[in-house]
């Protein structure tokens, strides 16, 4: 029988805090010089900055245009329905939530944090109630999910189905309770050159996104097609789009587009800026798809044309899902750079955020408040880029990327 003093202790793995420091910041004198320098560095830095934010910036300039920031020039008395639509989206994450489980529960978390987060913030009665609404909506999707799923699997099937049907639904809901109805008192029309800011913005990324990817995919399999028509017709147009900046593209759906057109046919301006994007992310959206097809071994294409499969299945459940598994970095990569890009659309006159923030620097009331408009339209855009980064690494990890 083996003694206490014969049992051999596991490997200690952990270095602890004062071995970490050691390692990593003071494993030499020059790593402790630039450690010293690189702090004393953050310190004048943050000093300075906190200095300025919180005693010299005016925020008066963001609390007074919020609105104008959030919506642009949206009737304020239609406001109600961004509002409404906001918390339909809480919902619909909540009751994901609660079905899914997964990336969606980190997503939603941070969705309800922010909502309670700016409900803390000083803004009117009417405001704050709304945030702390749809905070409530995303708990409540989530225990309704939750309690439905848990019945049976028949329902969460159900469910499930419900749920992606009314995901791919919310797209046309959100035109038309944004546009509304002519004739109609309680919707009434507004047309898309009152609509503005961040709304604007997120529909410019949304709509180029979810276009964007299918036609990308697309056109990456007619690169690769053994047709020629198609496979010439698709390289000519990736390789025209790529080599041309997107101010080009938009530029021309705005001013050339209108002169093809027969005479009485006049396309939206924000649906022409809306294909523009679409157009220009398709094509580099192409290029990270064919890397991604390039990397799935012809042995498999083989293997399972030996198995009897046809074409498109071969295509469908063998190629494409690896293919876009190897490439969710640079396709995400590439969502981010589009919702970026999206500020592109200023030029061209339409009013998304940072149009608006230049037209309220443009106001004498808030003239040379320019560091406190852009820093606030920075830390939006950095929000909300971090969120699909912190997603696709989500998702990389559970789809186990990098791993196999």
């Amino acid at each position: 029988m083996a003694t206490d003093s014969e049992v051999m202790r596991p490997p200690i793995t952990s270095l602890g805090v004062i071995g970490w420091l050691r390692q990593n910041l003071f494993s030499s004198w020059y790593n402790t010089l630039l450690t010293f320098f690189s702090a004393w560095l953050l310190y004048v830095i943050l000093t300075n900055f906190l200095h300025w934010a919180l005693t010299v910036a005016r925020w008066d300039v963001v609390t007074a245009n919020l609105r104008l920031f959030m919506v642009g020039q949206y009737p304020p008395d239609q406001v109600w329905r961004v509002q409404l639509l906001v918390t339909l989206i809480a919902l619909l994450f909540g009751l994901s939530w609660g079905t899914w489980k997964g990336i969606i529960r980190s997503i939603s978390i941070s969705l309800a944090t922010g909502f309670g987060l700016l409900g803390l913030l000083p803004f009117s009665l009417g405001v704050r109630l709304w945030l702390f609404a749809s905070l409530a909506a995303v708990f409540i999707g989530f225990i309704l999910g939750h309690v439905l799923s848990t019945r049976g699997d028949l329902l969460r099937r159900r469910m499930a189905r419900g749920l992606l049907a009314v995901w791919f639904l919310l797209f046309p809901l959100t035109i038309v309770l944004l546009r509304g109805f002519q004739g109609t008192p309680w919707l009434p029309p507004i047309g898309t050159n009152l609509w503005g800011g961040l709304l604007l913005t997120f529909l410019l990324a949304v709509v180029g996104i979810l276009a964007s990817f299918p036609l990308g995919v697309l056109l990456a399999l007619g690169r690769r097609s053994e047709m020629i028509v198609i496979r010439t017709f698709s390289i000519l147009f990736i390789e025209l789009v790529r080599g041309v900046p997107l101010v080009t593209i938009l530029f021309m759906a705005q001013i050339m587009l209108p002169l093809f057109l027969p005479p009485g046919l006049r396309i939206d301006r924000v649906i022409r800026a809306m294909v523009g994007i679409t157009l220009f992310s398709a094509a580099y959206m192409a290029e990270n798809v064919r890397g991604g097809l390039q990397s799935v071994p012809e042995g498999q294409v083989e293997a399972a044309r030996a198995l009897g499969l046809s074409g498109p299945l071969i295509l469908l459940f063998i190629v494409l899902p690896q293919a876009l598994r190897a490439v969710i970095p640079a396709i995400v990569g590439q969502f981010i750079s589009l919702f970026k890009d999206t500020t592109l659309v200023a030029i061209i006159g339409l009013m998304d955020l940072l149009n608006v923030g230049r037209a309220v620097l443009a106001n004498p009331q808030f003239l040379g408040l320019h560091r406190e408009v852009y820093l606030f339209i920075a830390v939006i855009f950095f929000i909300f880029s971090y969120a699909m980064s912190y997603s696709s690494y989500r998702l990389e990890e559970a789809l186990g990327v990098g791993e196999r």
